[in-house]
């Protein structure tokens, strides 16, 4: 937790995302000598995967999830720490370190008013190539994510190509998370390489979408997500504290927001993303009881210190949506035989 005076001396603008090199990473950690922080396995996709894994680790009359990540990680100790807390975490994380590689690092200063100032590390093994044990989970899942991060790292999008048409030839769907409004801007054309020709799910959040739709700040969410819904089968888009949109064929469902006392906004999105995911996953087409539950486990999340969808709140969350399930016999159309199917 720092002040804004914090941020003003080391000149970072509130709120957004910075990717620095290791120069920049080692002035600002040495400025937060006295601070108070926490070290986590964190990344937006391992987020919503712990989240998803929580939820579905003990199941209600239906079987649990198994959730498995692959990635970029170094031999390094924050390697060991980074696959040893998701092991912890029931996610498996599949990729082998990068021999003599250092992993990437975020430093996410949280200001009193829950706004979070990101600052992203690459590291020197910031590389995910298409290899055997990527291959397997692409043509073995039932839903594969691709985190829009990863866009930034070099050839990657062959990468991630590849992995998607594996995906598709199973009969598994594919969600890409926008991530980031700057990356999408730096990586416009390979965003909608992807979105276009392999995405059956996009999460992102109103400055996200409005990017992706080339529109300007002033065009409304909800235009964003009725545009959106053109190209994909299922849009989710988050508003931060004025609720969130699914959007389907042109038409957006508005999602109000679960009431909260904000502590830490940082996570919100991705934890609102495991809801959309754990709904899918099991067979959900009731478009407002996902997008409820989404809104509740995202709620849930900024009202605590910390990323993560702890394992107690996970199974109550899940309690109620199954509960809520069986007592709701209305359910939406949610316009893709690819979801409403799975």
């Amino acid at each position: 937790m720092v002040d804004d005076e914090f941020l003003e001396r080391l000149g970072l603008e509130k709120g957004t995302r910075k990717v620095v090199n290791h120069e920049e990473r080692g002035r600002v950690l040495r400025a937060m000598d006295g601070c108070s922080y926490k070290a986590a396995a964190g990344g937006s996709l391992s987020n919503t995967l712990v989240a998803l894994a929580r939820l579905g680790c003990k199941p209600i009359s239906v079987p649990s999830l198994s959730v498995a990540m692959a990635g970029s990680v170094g031999s390094d100790p924050l390697g060991d720490f980074y696959r040893a807390k998701l092991c912890r975490a029931n996610v498996n994380f599949l990729s082998s370190p990068v021999k003599d590689g250092t992993t990437g690092t975020v430093i996410v200063l949280t200001t009193p008013d829950a706004q979070r100032t990101m600052l992203a590390y690459q590291g020197t093994s910031s590389t995910v190539n298409y290899d055997a044990c990527l291959a397997t989970i692409a043509s073995k899942t039932n839903m594969l994510v691709v985190e829009g991060y990863l866009f930034e790292l070099p050839d990657t999008i062959k990468t991630i190509t590849r992995a998607c048409e594996a995906a598709r030839r199973s009969g598994a769907l594919v969600a890409i998370t926008a991530s980031d409004m700057s990356c999408i801007e730096r990586h416009y054309d390979d965003f909608w390489e992807i979105v276009e020709n392999y995405a059956d799910v996009v999460f992102a959040n109103s400055n996200e979408a409005r990017a992706l739709c080339d529109f300007s700040p002033k065009e409304s969410t909800i235009s964003a997500t009725r545009y959106l819904s053109h190209f994909v089968p299922l849009v989710s888009v988050t508003d931060g504290p004025r609720g969130s949109y699914m959007g389907v064929k042109g038409e957006a469902v508005y999602i109000p927001p679960f009431p909260c006392v904000p502590v830490d906004t940082c996570g919100a999105g991705d934890a609102y993303a495991s809801g959309i995911l754990y709904g899918i996953l099991q067979g959900v087409s009731d478009l407002k009881g996902m997008g409820t539950l989404a809104a509740r486990i995202a709620a849930t999340v900024v009202g605590q210190q910390g990323t993560r969808l702890r394992v107690q709140d996970a199974l109550k969350l899940a309690e109620s949506f199954a509960f809520s399930l069986e007592n709701n016999t209305s359910r939406s159309d949610v316009g893709s035989d690819r979801i409403s199917s799975l």
